[in-house]
């Protein structure tokens, strides 16, 4: 049986956030197709991860026999994190884009989960494994708009997660989700429509084909 780790991390819960919406899309259609599978859910907003510290960070370069119980603490927790990273056969992220790059909940998460000589460098325990990103920004980002060498989202994930994980990486992508509250914006809520319609179809349509390609039950 397959397991998805499925991460979330917008601020706002519920149908409040575009990203969730189209997350809770792609896992319905997952346990739909896979209903003998096991999700493990974070909400990384409601329940975030430590970030990185001077504790966490020494413990890494410190023979376990001579930790400290500060540094075995920190340690059992980052292998906790991993743990439930390698035990995932795919992992599905929730990504809005805050301030033109993601969440510091999820910078928490890959920090405390990246750890070379183990999920990342030459040979990393999670190489191969499908992620799938779900990427929401309140405007427009995409190539060729005025606005796109503002996008630090999407394009630190995609790096970070083949480069460090050697993951098999797909997005989902939600643009111009502030079209409806930003009077300014106004013009551009067919093309949000149009985005968030497209977003819930490729949700629907790529987590049922990835739990079938993960149960064996592809066609």
């Amino acid at each position: 049986m397959a397991t998805l780790l499925h991460l979330d991390t917008s601020v706002f819960p519920g149908t409040a956030s575009a990203s969730r919406v189209v997350t809770d899309a792609f896992r319905q259609a997952w346990e739909k197709e896979h209903p003998d599978g096991t999700v493990i859910y974070r909400d990384l907003s409601v329940d975030p991860v430590p970030h990185l510290d001077p504790v966490t960070v020494a413990a890494g370069f410190t023979d376990p026999a001579g930790h400290t119980p500060e540094q075995a603490a920190a340690v059992a927790r980052r292998t906790e994190l991993i743990e439930e990273l390698e035990s995932a056969d795919a992992v599905l992220i929730g990504a809005p884009m805050y301030n033109f790059t993601i969440p510091s909940t999820l910078k928490a998460w890959l920090d405390q989960v990246i750890l070379v000589g183990r999920t990342a460098g030459e040979n990393p325990s999670v190489k191969g494994t499908p992620f799938t990103v779900v990427a929401s920004r309140g405007g427009g980002y995409g190539p060729g708009t005025p606005r796109a060498d503002f996008e630090y989202a999407q394009s630190y994930l995609e790096k970070v997660l083949t480069e460090m994980f050697r993951a098999d990486l797909d997005f989902i992508v939600s643009e111009l989700t502030l079209a409806k509250s930003v009077p300014a914006m106004a013009e551009l809520i067919p093309l949000a429509e149009k985005s968030a319609a497209q977003a819930l179809d490729d949700a629907t349509a790529k987590g049922a084909a990835l739990a079938q390609r993960l149960s064996g039950t592809a066609a």
